[in-house]
């Protein structure tokens, strides 16, 4: 029997959990029996996915950014298979492909930026960032790398030297040398750290991705003057905020900045084929690439690979056409503005921040003191459990996905397709608003919960001690 795709999933569907306890990671399949999102999904369209009794969720979280124009678009589906059915040659390496230079003309275009007309193809953000890293070092000839605190380039050894969360870098030994952190908004810090001369680049998010932390208007324009004027090379990590997120093509604009270097990834893809992209100033790659035999001194086997040039070139079509980055500015000005008038009635808010939709809540201590001891009881269980317990109901009662904003943060950050619509948003303020409402009960089936997850949470601590 010739293999066949759709009788393996419908024989093997409701396997999933097992199947990743058993072979993949039992630890994240825990969690997710833990917080209530050990759904079966088996279909998707637009905002939403569908569970197999066949209820809908609506999608905030758009896998941390990858879904911008909506899950299975009909377009990309479409471009897809015919794409497929042209039998084409990919990957010969020993070519220069066609589709891999018609997506990097349209990036260089839509970018804009004099000067900035060369583009290296990778199959993920982290391998962007990585190149990016060579590329500052190579360009340059310094060893220092500069970022922010709470920041977040990737997992691979080399992005993660510049990952400002130290969840994710402890335990792997000494990472990447000659890398530093600076404090978000603290120029002073930043210059003298420049002055020394030997910093290869300061690399930024223009929204940082873990916390959804916006910069003060005046921080990142000055950071790029400090940078020209020390000969430090200054690199928008635009992976999460890039291709119309804040509500511009690229979070940078709204500074009216130019960077050196720009790495792009999750949306460009479509949500269909892995594709990152490391766009640089011309100088930059004749230094790297600076004589015939060092022609693949930076490379990527599965990098210009046709299926993701199609995706990329599909999904910038898409965007345009539906002026869908125009879309997500102006819906995501109403659900900022409809986020904070419930700061008025529920005191848990401390802050709505963000751009576009690209949306962090920040939670913080209430003043009335019932609701306060009910705050620290939280907290003393577990410094990240309040923003579970948000997102938690958001699930389970009213079919909202989300996810909290980083560990030990107070923060639920919303990252929704483009294509919802004012009846979305206003599902999730309304949704949102019962939620919290919820908190004022001290014997709610919410508290329950957070007793019980911060129980769970603690007895896995302690048997990761006992083994």
């Amino acid at each position: 029997m010739p293999f066949d795709i759709s009788s393996l999933i419908q024989q093997r569907s409701g396997e999933n959990l097992r199947l990743h306890a058993a072979y993949i990671n039992p630890q994240f399949a825990k969690v997710l029996k833990t917080i209530g999102f050990d759904k079966i999904f088996t279909s998707a369209e637009g905002p939403y996915l569908y569970d197999q009794e066949g209820n809908d969720y609506l999608d905030f979280l758009s896998g941390y950014g990858v879904f911008s124009i909506g899950r299975n678009h009909p377009v990309i589906k479409k471009t897809l298979k015919d794409f497929v059915d042209l039998d084409t040659a990919s990957l010969i390496q020993m070519e220069a492909p066609l589709l891999s230079g018609l997506l990097a003309e349209k990036l260089v275009k839509r970018v804009g930026i004099e000067g900035m007309d060369k583009v290296f193809f990778t199959n993920s953000g982290t391998e962007a960032n990585e190149c990016a890293i060579k590329y500052a070092r190579a360009a340059t000839g310094r060893p220092r790398i500069l970022f922010l605190e709470h920041a977040f380039h990737g997992l691979s050894t080399g992005s993660l030297s510049l990952n400002g969360n130290a969840e994710f870098r402890d335990g792997f030994g000494e990472l990447l040398p000659g890398c530093h952190s600076v404090k978000l908004n603290d120029l002073q810090e930043l210059e003298a750290q420049l002055k020394k001369k030997d910093v290869a680049a300061f690399f930024f998010e223009p929204i940082q991705g873990k916390g959804v932390y916006v910069p003060h208007d005046d921080y990142l324009p000055q950071a790029q003057e400090l940078c020209r004027k020390e000969g430090t090379l200054f690199v928008a990590d635009e992976i999460q905020t890039g291709l119309g997120r804040t509500g511009k093509w690229f979070g940078y604009e709204h500074w009216n900045l130019k960077p050196d270097i720009i790495t792009l990834a999750k949306a460009l893809s479509g949500g269909f084929v892995p594709v990152g992209a490391t766009l640089c100033q011309r100088w930059i790659y004749e230094k790297v690439f600076s004589r015939m035999d060092r022609c693949v001194v930076h490379s990527s086997t599965f990098g210009q690979n046709n299926l993701a040039m199609v995706m990329g070139l599909a999904t910038l079509a898409i965007i345009e056409e539906e002026n869908l980055v125009e879309k997500a500015g102006k819906l995501g000005e109403e659900l900022i503005s409809g986020l904070r008038k419930l700061m008025s009635s529920h005191e848990w808010i401390k802050e709505v921040r963000g751009k576009g939709l690209m949306i962090g809540i920040e939670f913080g201590k209430p003043q009335s003191f019932m609701d306060k001891m009910k705050w620290n009881l939280i907290h003393k269980m577990d410094k990240g459990l309040f923003g579970e317990l948000i997102v938690m109901p958001l699930m389970s009662q009213h079919r909202l996905i989300t996810q909290v904003s980083g560990h030990h943060q107070d923060v639920v950050k919303l990252l929704p397709p483009f294509v919802i619509d004012q009846t979305h948003t206003a599902k999730f303020i309304s949704a949102l608003d019962a939620v919290l409402q919820e908190c004022g009960q001290i014997s709610g089936p919410l508290w329950k919960m957070g007793i019980n997850l911060a129980k769970a949470s603690r007895d896995d601590k302690k048997q990761a001690v006992g083994q």
